[in-house]
């Protein structure tokens, strides 16, 4: 078993990577990034859960199961605040085995709840809202792996902890349809129900939740005896016993749940506007985590100082039009397949019936999160050359802004089609490249955080952009199912390619264009 707490670290000194750092910081890498797959899969298996219980006809509107996606994305993004700040209060090691954990709470719950199709509503609410623990593993994950990687390399590094994280959307959506298939874990595991559109078939709907429980448990194993907290001034100085640091995680997460929980509140039962209850939730979470008691208050007060520099708001938007963006799509692209390509509508949009010819949307769904996650990488890889991020994301702006216009033509088309099949490839081709752009910015903008800020504020200011992009699995299902439910999904389209043309000109001024205030 590996030292869990390293005392020296300083893998800007080449002797000491070469000879040290290199091998700790793999092994550490190589733990992270099946434990972050796994929790991107549990974040997001509602995108394929929901387009199953579609199918089985749960008691639900199509709106409502859009709102559990939302659920999940507004909390895990919520929790990712904290997890920006939990490697500094209580070590790497103890962060990613805990949270890996955690995600088994949400996995077998799903997986009961939905043996009984008369669950009610409210029990998937809770649910989803568990499920974003997930989420908020991404923020303490790419936090940790900044510490153990020179900045010559931070490119590569995080891209491939990022983007074979991010894999796990893919592979969620591409093992989930097959485990419903069958009988996976025998009578502990519940009878399968026919589907009623489909005959002779028969789902294990609960699997999608009850399969990830062993994988979990393996990989948070690996994680306690594998992985290493760097116990330095500049990493987390204040790591104490592991019982400590599962109390103040433990502690911190808790500030996000109960902000989540008011904001969700006030959003489904209250029915306030998204648009106000998100900003509340987000300064609720920041200005609650300040009011932490004990010594966790020091290391979290000098982190903060990320808020004091004006690059760390640019930066937070431009990376809401990467990630956010790959996330939401990721978790409404399956479920906006089955609800545009799955039924027909008269020219004025509204429902007419099933489309017998309909594409299904298993078979797709998974492409789109696989290209942006493998990509991802390569975004790292072209920055760390001559290049540079702000560069290459200012080109990707561009490729986002055509194929979101061509993606909302599309969506128009079907939707107002009876054969709305014939749009499905043009419409599949533009979402796939909306897919590749977005992985490639995700990797040249993390690459450029990674260069322009410290060694102590990269980590925080990585986890905290993290978090706020991660409301794009929010804001995206949510406004989709709006302009589905009013039968204008394209305008939701056009709505994110006006985003993007401000990223597009906040990018260029601040990094991109000649005489920019920092090359990146």
């Amino acid at each position: 078993m590996p030292k869990i707490n390293i005392d020296k670290w300083d893998v800007e000194n080449e002797k000491f990577w070469n000879s040290t750092g290199k091998k700790v910081a793999q092994r550490n890498l190589w733990i992270s990034i099946p434990c972050l797959l796994c929790g991107f899969a549990v974040w997001l298996y509602w995108s394929i859960i929901t387009a199953q219980m579609l199918d089985l006809q749960f008691p639900f509107t199509k709106a409502e199961l859009f709102t559990l996606m939302a659920i999940a994305g507004l909390t895990g993004a919520t929790l990712r605040i904290p997890s920006s700040f939990l490697i500094r209060v209580a070590g790497g090691r103890n962060v990613i085995f805990f949270t890996t954990l955690l995600l088994i709470i949400p996995a077998v719950g799903v997986g009961i709840a939905l043996k009984d199709p008369t669950t009610p509503l409210w029990v998937f609410w809770i649910l989803a809202a568990l499920s974003g623990l997930g989420g908020g593993n991404f923020a303490s994950s790419m936090s940790n792996i900044s510490y153990f990687f020179p900045k010559r390399v931070q490119g590569a590094s995080l891209g491939l902890n990022a983007g074979l994280g991010n894999v796990g959307v893919s592979v969620m959506q591409l093992l989930i349809p097959f485990v419903m298939t069958f009988s996976l874990f025998g009578a502990l595991g519940g009878e399968g129900r026919p589907i009623p559109n489909d005959p002779g078939m028969v789902s294990y709907i609960q699997n999608a939740g009850l399969v990830w429980v062993p994988i979990l448990l393996v990989l948070g194993i690996a994680a306690f005896f594998g992985m290493n907290n760097i116990k330095t001034e500049s990493v987390s100085p204040h790591v104490g016993s592991t019982l400590t640091a599962l109390f103040h995680i433990t502690g911190l997460l808790m500030v996000a749940f109960v902000m989540a929980a008011a904001g969700l509140y006030l959003l489904l039962v209250v029915g306030v506007s998204k648009w106000i209850v998100l900003p509340l939730v987000i300064a609720g979470t920041v200005f609650g985590l300040k009011l932490f008691p004990g010594e966790v208050k020091k290391p979290l007060r000098r982190q903060y100082a990320i808020f004091k520099n004006k690059h760390t708001w640019v930066m937070t938007i431009i990376y809401t039009m990467t990630f956010g963006s790959f996330i939401g799509y990721s978790a409404a692209f399956p479920l906006s397949i089955k609800v545009i390509f799955g039924f027909i509508h008269d020219a004025g949009g509204a429902e007419i019936g099933l489309n017998p010819n309909a594409p299904n949307a298993f078979a797709y769904a998974w492409l789109g999160p696989l290209i942006g996650s493998l990509i991802r990488p390569v975004g790292g890889w072209i920055s760390d050359m001559k290049i540079g991020g702000a560069k290459v994301t200012q080109l990707v702006t561009v490729v986002m802004i055509a194929s979101a216009l061509g993606v909302s033509h599309f969506m128009y088309k079907a939707y107002h089609s009876q054969t709305p099949e014939e749009f499905f490839m043009p419409f599949l081709v533009l979402f796939l490249m909306l897919f590749a752009a977005t992985g490639v910015g995700n990797g040249s903008t993390f690459r450029s955080m990674g260069v322009m800020f410290d060694k102590e504020q990269a980590g925080p200011v990585l986890g905290w952009t993290s978090a706020v992009a991660a409301y794009g699995a929010f804001i995206i299902p949510k406004v989709f199912g709006e302009q589905i439910n009013a039968g204008t999904p394209e305008i939701a389209l056009y709505g994110f390619a006006v985003f993007y043309t401000v990223c597009l000109v906040l990018n260029w001024w601040f990094y991109a264009r000649k005489g920019a205030e920092i090359h990146c």
